[in-house]
């Protein structure tokens, strides 16, 4: 199989996409796969998510093959086609879990979208990066929404219009990764241990708040929501132990 999820004795899941020979491009199958996986995980009680892929490249981004397979469709199957594609991103960016993204090598076009979906993403420090739609006479359409929300209008209009290749420091300063690493596996095992010290509901219910917070006007409605949230999980019972736990200068259980 292309794409294969594994759960981890942290109670992590990785979600592999295994395509070396093809540069992990992804085709509609491992869209379909892809999708079926993240939605999976929806149900499970884990900790993160973390996306990855197997061999030099993280992705190439299209099936060349499947391109030129959509290229003699019409326009209602290249419609169904992007749809998949949309929804992989949709599912990708509403994952309730933590999730994070592995960049080796190079990560061209759709694969910044998966990239940008991810709430924290890793690369290693030879990466290269390329919203290259452009070269082929196509646009990023897509993953425009998380590419741009990832790394602003102004940097889109650069990128999107020449298709150059950025390297791993820029793809840092963009807001695209958040770090930039010689040892990517070693960061990633640091970045998850991090993580997983964490109260999990807690790291879930922040992840809620920036999607209901973000881009909101500071209003009545936003100061009454995040009073409420934060007043809900003191109370809990994880913020109970949490803040027990602190006091009395020991490891909270979810630590154990």
């Amino acid at each position: 199989m292309s794409v294969t999820l594994q759960i981890t004795k942290s109670n992590v899941a990785v979600l592999l996409l295994s395509r070396p020979e093809k540069r992990n491009a992804f085709n509609d199958g491992v869209i379909h796969d892809l999708i079926q996986c993240i939605e999976h995980t929806n149900s499970l009680d884990i900790r993160a998510l973390v996306l990855k892929t197997e061999g030099k490249h993280f992705s190439a981004g299209a099936d060349l093959n499947w391109m030129k397979s959509m290229a003699d469709n019409d326009f209602s199957e290249n419609l169904a086609d992007s749809k998949q594609l949309a929804k992989l991103m949709q599912v990708l960016a509403a994952c309730p879990h933590p999730t994070i993204c592995a960049v080796q090598g190079a990560a061209f076009g759709g694969a910044l979208g998966l990239i940008a979906c991810c709430d924290i993403a890793l690369c290693q420090d030879d990466a290269q990066f390329c919203l290259s739609e452009v070269k082929l006479g196509l646009i990023p359409a897509v993953i425009s929404p998380y590419v741009i929300k990832a790394i602003g209008e102004r940097a889109a209009r650069r990128y999107f219009l020449t298709a150059e290749i950025f390297d791993a420091h820029t793809a840092k300063q963009l807001g695209l990764v958040h770090q930039v690493t010689g040892q990517l596996e070693s960061a990633l095992d640091t970045l998850l241990q991090t993580l997983l010290d964490n109260g999990p509901v807690a790291v879930k219910a922040a992840k809620q708040l920036i999607n209901d917070v973000a881009g909101k006007n500071i209003n009545d409605d936003i100061i009454h929501l995040t009073a409420e949230r934060i007043a809900s999980i003191r109370v809990s019972e994880e913020g109970q132990e949490g803040l027990s736990a602190f006091f009395e200068k020991r490891s909270p259980n979810w630590q154990k």
